[in-house]
């Protein structure tokens, strides 16, 4: 019980700093509005249709949700950062509190942070022409949730063994702009040189934002991505493992896997820090 009051406390209190800092909220959505902006509405008339009926906008749209996840998730991490250097978290590591406990929190705050900013980016939705029903809802925000966890579980780990704001951050440029990049975000994950195939498949990222494409592929609206082809006959959609198309629950797996390790590295980087 003593855990799950922590766990709470941990998590409640990410969540009411975000509420209250307005301008973070409206900041953290202008890096993926951009984006989809330039990529999205620039290059969508020279890049043409992708396939039947589906133009490069919608292609990017679900990519941009799972970036902003990913981007506002990992500086979930810079918290831990700030309670460091401003001793809120030695004071937590003496609480007889497990560790987990205290990274659970953590997650959850960021996850639940990031959750909220993905579902904000839905409302361009409709303007790219991709329409949002109430199932599409309840199968994205899981999937959200989870990504969000794993990712909040990266920066986390990596924050724990930071010692100032300044060294994650630069940690931060380093990872997350090629997460980003090689996630199949902007692009299409089949037919790439064997060099980039390998680094899309290593990605973590790859993975959540296959599983949150395939919900807009596989849902009923007005576009089928799940039905599209390319010019030649063959699906660009779909990200495939040695061959193996992959499935929404594998990608699922696979997020969950990673989730799960890093967090548990996450709790034992704290603990080191006793």
């Amino acid at each position: 019980m003593r855990d799950l009051g922590a766990i709470y406390i941990l998590w409640y209190r990410d969540v009411l700093r975000y509420w209250r800092d307005k301008m973070r909220i409206l900041s953290s959505l202008t890096f993926p509005l951009i984006f989809l902006l330039i990529f999205g509405g620039g290059l969508s008339g020279a890049m043409g249709p992708l396939a039947q009926g589906v133009n490069y906008a919608q292609f990017i749209f679900p990519g941009i949700i799972g970036m902003t996840v990913l981007m506002t998730s990992f500086m979930s991490g810079l918290s831990v950062v700030w309670d460091r250097e401003f001793g809120f978290l030695k004071e937590v590591l003496v609480a007889p509190i497990s560790r987990r406990a205290v990274v659970a929190g953590k997650v959850l705050g960021g996850a639940t942070v990031a959750m909220v900013q993905g579902t904000l980016m839905l409302i361009f939705a409709p303007f790219i022409g991709v329409a949002l029903s109430p199932g599409l809802l309840l199968a994205l925000w899981p999937m959200m949730f989870l990504v969000a966890c794993a990712i909040s579980g990266l920066g986390i780990l990596i924050a724990s063994h930071m010692k100032s704001v300044e060294g994650f951050q630069a940690v931060t440029q380093m990872l997350v702009m090629p997460m980003i990049f090689l996630s199949g975000v902007f692009f299409p994950v089949g037919n790439l040189p064997s060099w980039m195939d390998l680094l899309v498949k290593i990605n973590p990222v790859t993975y959540g934002v296959d599983a949150i494409r395939q919900l807009f592929m596989n849902l009923p609206g007005p576009i089928a991505l799940g039905q599209a082809q390319d010019i030649a006959g063959g699906h660009i959609f779909r990200l495939s493992l040695w061959g193996h198309p992959m499935s929404l629950l594998e990608d699922v797996a696979v997020v969950a896997a990673f989730g799960v390790v890093v967090i548990l590295l996450a709790a034992r980087g704290l603990s080191a820090q006793e």
